[in-house]
């Protein structure tokens, strides 16, 4: 009888396993403790995203892998259903495209922070200086200080998307022979530091929240024509089935947002500690269990 009821079981399994093959084969087993999530090379997102892994893994048992990647890719992956989330969408302007691309194979998992705001960014002394509009970038003087160049981050990245085709046309930017240099988030950092370190003049594609802000005195540019940026949340978008192959996941990822005052803590806290990224989120996690243990579904 033993021999017989393990033969059935077993050929109970296998039908199982070749009915719902792919993520659904989780309606024949327990939810699986795994998270493969994407975020963006940009300050914020990876501070946070490193959070949620430090969360997931100590607190509630998962066995999380993090990718970096560009926006496109990152969205990419998600809406085939090759990743679980992507940390970092920029709503609703910013990733605009992306979303409208593939929204209808996405999950919005509401927002992980509120209060965003891009733009092109300059130094205050510039600001003083008299470039307080984008329009003030076609001045002959700013002009030549600048080089024509506005330092961006990586290609594929919204702010730079809006900055190349939207912005620069309205101005007129690219008319007068304006390059947005692509970079990464890290690279333009260090050619802000650069610059402000030296007085020079620098503008580049810039955003909040941002620890940049905390460490330099640097403002917007004023958008005197066309209103093109405006204000907005960041959003985790998953897998569209995430909630039903990973309920618990799922939540975790709809409970998690962090205020400004938390994310620019964390942000610093990182950036300034000897450890690594995972290693420096842990501890803030743990001097911040307050912030993070709401975040953890109920059982």
């Amino acid at each position: 009888m033993k021999v017989r009821f393990f033969t059935v079981f077993a050929a109970a399994l296998s039908l199982c396993a070749a009915l719902f093959s792919g993520p659904v084969v989780d309606t024949c087993r327990a939810e699986s403790k795994t998270a493969d999530l994407v975020y963006v090379n940009w300050e914020e997102g990876v501070a946070y995203t490193h959070l949620a892994r430090a969360v997931l893994e100590d607190k509630m048992g998962y066995e999380v892998s993090l990718t970096a990647a560009d926006a496109a890719p990152g969205y990419t992956a998600v809406a085939y259903g090759d990743k679980d989330a992507f940390m970092e969408a920029w709503v609703p302007v910013l990733h605009k495209s992306y979303i409208e691309r593939y929204g209808k194979d996405l999950l919005d998992l509401g927002p992980v922070f509120k209060g965003t705001q891009s733009g092109l960014v300059v130094p205050q002394y510039m600001y003083a200086a008299g470039v307080q509009t984008i329009s003030d970038l076609l001045k002959p003087e700013v002009m030549k200080k600048l080089k024509n160049q506005i330092t961006g981050i990586d290609s594929g990245a919204g702010v730079m998307r809006t900055t190349e085709e939207t912005v620069m046309p309205a101005y007129g930017l690219d008319k007068a022979g304006y390059r947005l240099l692509p970079s990464s988030g890290p690279a333009m950092v260090a050619a802000l530091k650069d610059a402000v370190d030296h007085k020079r003049w620098i503008v580049v594609t810039g955003w909040k929240p941002h620890s940049m802000f905390g460490y330099w005195d640097l403002t917007f540019l004023k958008q005197d024509k066309e209103q093109i940026w405006g204000k907005g949340n960041i959003h985790i978008e998953a897998r569209k089935d995430l909630r039903e192959d990973k309920p618990e996941l799922a939540q975790f990822l709809e409970n998690m947002i962090l205020t400004n005052d938390q994310l620019s803590d964390l942000m610093v806290f990182i950036k300034e500690s000897n450890k690594s990224t995972l290693e420096a989120a842990r501890e803030w996690m743990n001097a911040h269990e307050d912030v993070v243990i709401p975040w953890i579904p109920a059982k």
